[in-house]
């Protein structure tokens, strides 16, 4: 059975076609030709049809039912697996939150009121300085993740990630130990969503 790659050299060489013509008309790289080409990958679902439209052949004649199915499957998990990604940063920029919302108590005229952040004076100036370090630090983790998922740099979202959970777990202990319930409970929150997604992105 002639393979994927074989069969895409002989359309090409058909056509008197080097692998960098093919690949400014397919608008990929030439990489990306050569990887076919010699069977170290296959391209994704929109590639195989401009493949078949340049070439003027069906997909079924690229590929076996088989191969189509699994490069199906595995686009679909690659699709799950940025949309994970956009998620848990989206999540990072929720700490926005922490700031804005009134989620901490404040003292006056012997009633207690909740604030936000920006006014808050009730614990000590070290304590609201590592608020702001961990919320805000989270917000750019979060930026950084969605540029790095729209760019597709993989090792340095999973360092991103593991960076923010960290980050995140500290959050929690910090407001658990200065004892702010609201805080708290909406870090850990978001802490949890965050497990959750990393746990259906890595199934």
């Amino acid at each position: 059975m002639v393979e994927f790659g074989e069969k895409l050299q002989e359309l090409r060489k058909s056509r008197g076609l080097t692998q960098e013509e093919l690949a400014e008309a397919l608008f990929v790289s030439r990489t990306a030709v050569s990887k076919w080409e010699s069977c170290r990958g296959y391209p994704n679902i929109e590639s195989l049809k401009e493949i078949s439209g340049y070439f003027q052949v069906s997909i079924d004649d690229l590929l076996s039912g088989e191969k189509l199915i699994f490069i199906a499957e595995k686009e679909n998990r690659s699709n799950m697996r940025n949309m994970c990604e956009i998620l848990i940063g989206t999540v990072d920029l929720f700490s926005l939150m922490l700031i804005v919302l009134p989620l901490y108590s404040k003292t006056a005229a012997e009633a207690v009121h909740s604030v936000n952040l920006l006014r808050y004076t009730e614990t000590t100036v070290l304590n609201r300085m590592v608020y702001w370090v961990l919320f805000v630090f989270l917000m750019l983790l979060g930026t950084v993740k969605m540029i790095l998922t729209v760019y597709k740099a993989e090792k340095m979202q999973k360092s991103v990630t593991v960076i923010s959970m960290v980050v995140s777990a500290a959050a929690v202990l910090f407001l658990a130990l200065a004892r702010e319930p609201y805080a708290v409970t909406v870090i850990f929150l978001l802490f949890v969503i965050k497990g959750v997604l990393i746990l259906k992105m890595n199934r």
